[in-house]
């Protein structure tokens, strides 16, 4: 049977493989299409853009931006829109045409540079232009994994940039490195340095967003969050957009409804600026895959933020409301930079309070700031040999069974071990009685899968404290979970600071070829993982 596409770019991707057919995200062959022409543009304008500075004009702030959106836009799980993404591409054209028509010197310039679209050509188009278009699999897979980096780069610089806080050399990084990959004559050597390349640039920008979320909102501190519910009718917002939920809660104000974090707007609760709104009353749920059950339960309206939507059940997709660059057709989008929540307030007032699916309190806060706040205390557990490993288990949770594996690990850890997390993987463990280290939690959640980089600053700081002279050297295991393209981003950046030894989960990407594998195996030491019992003794546990 013939391919009506391909895509290979998250965890679950079909079979290990690809999907062929439709992806197992639920886009369709059209969507992802027109994904692929988007990034297909996007590699235009920055081709030109590149030019354009090397005869010495400038380029504007907007087209910096559209290149940072259009690359967010693709990633999965983000926007399901055939007509968002078709007026995303036409305005691309358009800016592409434009800095073409300042550009004096239009002599080798790519097809994708050149190339225009009508309403009426653009799946044509889109056909020639997606993954399969370079033919060589070793340099296919290397170009994908530089693409699906600088995708989850852009996430986190959309994130900052929102709360005003920006980088311009990062965004003429990403333009340069775009315009590279259509260079016909680069090597894999070449781009295997331009991956690394990639993760410098990934330190900088999830360094950046740090500090926005931090001077915007405050470091995060240990804080116990509610994951029970209360009588009110409420509203449940998900994703990462922390500039949404600010905006949510100074309208919810005095209105009588609660709100909700879900999944990985969970570490909002750690940061000292929400916790003055009184209506913000827990965490409801758990990791972005199983909204389709718990959206149904919560009764009230849902805002998606930024990504990780899953096509909504009929049942309550009149209750979901999208934001910023997620879009599905017949969810109600709500955009601007001040945004109108009151349709949204409106809708909870007219709903049930939320159905209870748990009771408790979960625990986090755990960031660079806070950790270094509890160093000696950590340091001399560590000294004492009460802590003798951390395990590094942050990344993405997803639908597999094979994630199970995740939650076997974690309860099968030695009581002398504390696990460091960020990102929704946290799930598969963050509710379990692991108990703690004479007052330090045994699980340590920095925050959400940007917040990463707290944990490798933590790396950074213990190999200081304890006088090594290379990382490795730490009593610290990594066995990460990876779903999509943000996680390729925090990977890479990881090998660029030195890590090496770092196993992933529950499959080693599909985008990855054999070769590939190779010179990831052999220069840093990645893994995948296996049985809980064989892991456990491979990591001397």
């Amino acid at each position: 049977m013939e391919n009506k596409m391909f895509c290979y770019q998250c965890q679950e991707t079909a079979g290990c493989i690809g999907c062929t057919m439709s992806g197992v995200c639920g886009k369709t062959p059209d969507t992802a299409y027109l994904q692929d022409f988007l990034i297909y543009v996007t590699k235009g304008i920055s081709e030109i853009a590149v030019k354009l500075r090397e005869e010495g004009q400038k380029v504007s702030d907007e087209t910096d931006f559209m290149v940072i959106e259009n690359l967010f836009t693709t990633i999965t799980n983000v926007n399901f829109s055939e007509n968002d993404l078709k007026d995303k591409i036409e305005k691309s054209i358009k800016i592409k045409n434009e800095l073409l028509n300042l550009l004096k010197n239009k002599e080798n310039l790519s097809n994708s540079a050149l190339i225009n679209i009508t309403k009426e050509n653009y799946l044509e188009k889109a056909e020639g232009v997606g993954v399969l278009a370079e033919k060589d699999e070793d340099k296919r897979s290397l170009k994908e994994m530089i693409t699906y980096g600088l995708k989850g780069l852009s996430a986190y610089l959309k994130h900052a940039e929102v709360l005003k806080f920006t980088d311009r050399n990062i965004n003429i990084f990403i333009e340069e490195t775009l315009a590279k990959l259509l260079r016909k004559d680069i090597t894999a050597g070449e781009l295997t340095a331009l991956a690394l390349e990639v993760g410098k640039y990934g330190v900088l920008g999830m360094e950046l967003l740090d500090k926005a979320n931090t001077k915007t909102y405050g470091n995060p501190e240990i804080t116990k969050v509610n994951i029970g519910v209360g009588k009110n009718p409420g509203i449940l917002i998900s994703g990462h957009d922390l500039k949404d939920l600010e905006q949510l809660l100074e309208q919810t104000q005095g209105t009588g409804v609660d709100v909700y974090t879900h999944s990985e707007m969970l570490p909002a609760h750690y940061y000292p600026k929400f916790k003055k709104y009184k209506n913000f009353v827990g965490n409801y749920g758990n990791a972005w895959w199983k909204q389709q059950e718990e959206f149904e339960s919560f009764n009230g309206p849902i805002i998606m933020t930024t990504n990780c939507i899953v096509p909504p059940k009929p049942s309550y997709k009149n209750r979901v409301f999208t934001t910023g660059l997620v879009a599905f057709d017949g969810c109600r989008h709500i955009n601007g930079e001040k945004k109108d929540f009151s349709e949204v307030i409106e809708t909870a007032r007219k709903s049930l309070p939320p159905k209870e699916i748990e009771q408790g309190e979960i625990i986090g806060g755990f960031a660079h700031n806070q950790i270094f706040q509890l160093l000696d205390k950590v340091v001399e557990e560590v000294k004492k040999g009460n802590i003798k490993k951390f395990v590094v288990m942050g990344g993405c949770d997803g639908r597999s069974k094979k994630r199970e594996y995740y939650t076997e690990f974690a309860k099968h850890l030695p009581k002398d071990t504390v696990i460091l997390t960020a990102g929704c993987a946290k799930y598969r463990y963050n509710k379990l009685n692991l108990g703690d280290i004479n007052g330090i939690p045994r699980v340590l959640d920095a925050g959400q899968c940007n917040d990463s980089y707290s944990l490798a600053l933590i790396a950074l700081k213990l190999k200081e404290v304890f006088g090594l002279d290379d990382i490795n050297k730490l009593p610290i295991i990594y066995n990460i979970a990876w779903y999509e393209q943000k996680a390729v981003i925090v990977l890479l950046s990881l090998l660029y600071l030195g890590v090496k030894n770092i196993h992933l989960g529950p499959t080693l990407p599909a985008f990855l070829s054999p070769n590939v594998v190779k010179i990831l195996t052999e220069n840093f030491g990645i893994g995948g993982i296996t049985e809980v019992s064989n892991d456990l003794k491979l990591f001397n546990l």
